[in-house]
């Protein structure tokens, strides 16, 4: 049996244990192989007015829910996305574009590195510990982001509840929340590094750890650190 088939059971015995307390809030596990972040799932998803397709979640959709969201930001923990940013300014009629971020890699759905191991159940939520054990070379990878070179950035960023299109899928909005808090932050890297405001920038970003989403006022909301690596800056005295 494949190791993914037997999620359902796993999930089901951790669910019930019901743990007392919650766990550290740290991005590495037992070892330095060992990654490790937090999702929430919503067990009675509503996306603005209407109901998810599967409402409510079993646990079963709850656990692969909790699944697919960590292997996504363990994949930009590890590989990152590439970005193009046209920043663009008001008073020249010149508009702002960002994204789509392009993964420079991904961990693959079933994946049997990547594993839950704590759950606890509050209200009509799920909170979800997973941890991802890398193999020698993601561990260079990860470590080549945390270089000294590289910049951190902070930014916070949301999306409709709804999504970015009427029929977005849960994934579908998160990641929308999340890419847009990552053009927050480029936008305020590039504020400290750049004297003028540049026309383009472009590179490379990835998590530093799990995001955090929360909602407000019919949106969801990412707020998220990153690592950044600006490799090209265009002035507008170029154009």
């Amino acid at each position: 049996m494949r190791p993914l088939a037997l999620f359902p059971l796993i999930f089901l015995g951790l669910l019930a244990r019901l743990f007392p307390a919650p766990a550290q809030q740290r991005d590495f596990g037992a070892d330095e192989l060992v990654i490790r972040g937090e999702v929430w799932v919503d067990l009675e998803p509503i996306h603005g007015d209407r109901p998810d397709p599967e409402y409510p979640l079993s646990p079963e959709s709850a656990g692969r829910r909790a699944l697919q969201e960590a292997a996504l930001f363990f994949s930009a923990m590890i590989y990152g996305w590439s970005f193009s940013y046209e920043i663009g300014e008001a008073a020249r009629g010149i508009p702002e574009r960002f994204g789509p971020l392009e993964p420079r890699g991904e961990i693959a759905w079933g994946d049997p590195r990547l594993a839950v191991t704590d759950v606890f159940h509050a209200d009509a939520r799920l909170r979800v510990w997973a941890d991802y054990s890398m193999d020698p070379h993601q561990q260079m990878r990860l470590q080549g982001w945390r270089m000294g070179t590289l910049r951190n950035a902070q930014g916070l960023g949301s999306a409709p509840l709804y999504g970015p299109e009427p029929d977005s899928t849960w994934l579908e909005i998160r990641y929308a929340a999340l890419e847009d808090a990552a053009r927050s932050a480029l936008r305020e890297a590039l504020r400290g590094q750049e004297r003028n405001r540049p026309r383009e920038a472009s590179g490379l970003i990835s998590l530093a750890s799990f995001p955090r989403f929360y909602v407000n006022s019919g949106r969801l909301f990412a707020q998220a650190r990153f690592r950044v690596q600006i490799v090209e800056v265009i002035p507008f005295s170029v154009h």
